[in-house]
């Protein structure tokens, strides 16, 4: 599987550079899912990951669903779940024990290279639902919270900037927590893909962008701070509801 390679200064232009080398990629099947899909393996490199514009218009998200993700990711609105035994996991709850190391090791030794973090168990394998997310890894070099994660499969479409956003956040909660500035960002899927059921959606994207020239244009992005932060927070009480109604059910 060939390897591809997007840098942007921030995460919209990484993320529809990554969006313009996949479309290119040769249709193959994806027997698990009945289906068939485009597919690459692919490193996102963010080099100012809190830059504005933060989001893309090109996300499959609104602020509803992004917010909601967010607080799933950063919160663990949803372990319940997980401790009710309707769900196996949540990503906040495989790796909510393992936080606290991560702040321990590196005020321990700034310049570790054992922050890591597992979101892979034993028990995915064979598993009908294993963790798409597998692994992040922290690094302070230089005064700044540089960010490394690892994807076995990440939907290109519809999932990869949610996960990529959320995890930047997480990246700038621990160096909130370290008092040091937030770094770089990689993001990397060993299988970043579009099923075909999306492959509409992802002519689409490339329609909006015009060529690999307009990745980083303006009409393409949102600014977080100033604008999507506010759209989300507003979203927060309505989230909240729906989570108590799962809780009384």
């Amino acid at each position: 599987m060939q390897e591809f390679h997007s840098w942007g200064t921030t995460l919209p232009e990484a993320y529809h550079k990554a969006l313009w080398m996949l479309q290119d990629q040769p249709i193959v099947p994806c027997p698990d899912w009945n289906t068939n899909q485009k597919e690459c393996a692919m490193t996102m490199f963010v080099e100012h990951p809190l830059q504005e514009p933060m989001i893309s218009r090109l996300s499959y998200c609104d602020p509803h669903s992004l917010e909601q993700y967010r607080m799933e990711m950063l919160d663990g609105i949803l372990d319940f779940e997980v401790e009710e035994g309707k769900w196996a996991y949540t990503y906040h709850q495989r790796y909510a024990d393992q936080y606290q190391f991560i702040i321990d090791e590196l005020k321990r030794n700034p310049w570790s290279r054992r922050a890591v973090m597992d979101i892979r168990r034993p028990e995915d394998m064979g598993s009908d639902d294993p963790a798409c997310w597998q692994h992040v890894q922290y690094f302070i070099r230089y005064g700044k919270l540089d960010c490394m994660v690892l994807f076995r499969s990440n939907d290109a479409c519809k999932a990869a900037f949610m996960n990529a956003f959320a995890l930047i956040l997480l990246q700038k909660k621990i160096a909130d927590e370290l008092g040091v500035e937030v770094g770089t960002y990689t993001h990397r899927a060993n299988s970043f893909h579009c099923y075909e059921r999306d492959f509409a959606l992802l002519d689409g994207y490339m329609d909006r962008m015009g060529d690999l020239q307009n990745c980083d244009a303006e009409d393409l992005c949102f600014d977080y701070v100033g604008g999507w932060e506010e759209l989300m927070a507003a979203e927060r009480d309505s989230i909240y509801a729906a989570v108590r109604k799962l809780q009384a059910n």
